[in-house]
């Protein structure tokens, strides 16, 4: 889970991770690790009074959601069966992982896209746009929505998708949706209720959002021969 700049909804998120989980899963059958990406309100604070032996927290310096996505990743995916990815701010819920989880045993990767999810124009062509880059690139149809942060990945399979994507890529989850799409891999797709956002802001707005959609364009086409 990565966060930045969530200290009104942060502790109450990832006590619903908890409760979601342990209505699923031994105590001892999973790990929460919340990657604080050098968050400049109160977060930390927020994520350091969380005492669960459940929850790892790792605060580290800004470099982004790819980036940080990334690093957890790497982070567990040797010691792992399952990862699981989703954001800090709530637009996607625990309360739904179960029904990404009861189909795990027939799938590689079990992608909840975003139900309900409104838009403004500049975001559903960047959407598209990277959807119709994943089709082209990996000539596969089988991942509805290429960004979705919620997202089940067998481990073993995760590894080698993302063994030669570099660490500082911008949208790194666009690149693994074509990677699972690659080759025998079996993947599903899962929709999930998209909430709005209640609290904070989005990261990424106005010109910031064309710069950000076009360096993950280049880098998409750049990577996509390179990941397996």
């Amino acid at each position: 889970m990565p966060v930045y700049n969530e200290e009104e909804c942060i502790a109450q998120v990832v006590k619903s991770w908890v409760s979601a989980l342990d209505a699923l899963l031994d105590a001892t059958a999973y790990r929460i690790l919340v990657l604080n990406d050098g968050s400049q309100d109160g977060t930390q604070s927020a994520l350091d009074a969380i005492d669960d032996d459940r929850v790892t927290v790792l605060h580290k310096e800004n470099s982004g959601h790819g980036p940080t996505i990334l690093k957890g990743y790497r982070l567990v995916v040797s010691e792992s069966t399952w990862v699981f990815q989703v954001d800090s701010d709530d637009e996607m819920r625990a309360s739904d992982f179960d029904k990404l989880w009861s189909r795990r045993a027939d799938a590689d990767a079990v992608f909840g896209w975003r139900d309900g999810r409104v838009q403004n124009f500049a975001r559903k062509i960047i959407s598209f746009v990277s959807r119709m880059a994943v089709r082209i690139l990996f000539g596969s149809y089988s991942v509805k929505d290429v960004n979705t942060p919620f997202r089940l990945m067998r481990a073993r399979e995760l590894e080698q998708v993302i063994q030669h994507i570099p660490d500082n890529t911008f949208a790194p989850n666009v690149l693994i949706s074509g990677g699972f799409s690659k080759g025998s891999r079996r993947v599903l797709n899962i929709a999930i209720p998209h909430h709005d956002r209640e609290t904070g802001q989005v990261s990424i707005v106005k010109w910031g959002l064309w710069k950000a959609a076009i360096r993950s364009f280049f880098q998409t086409i750049f990577y996509a021969r390179y990941v397996g």
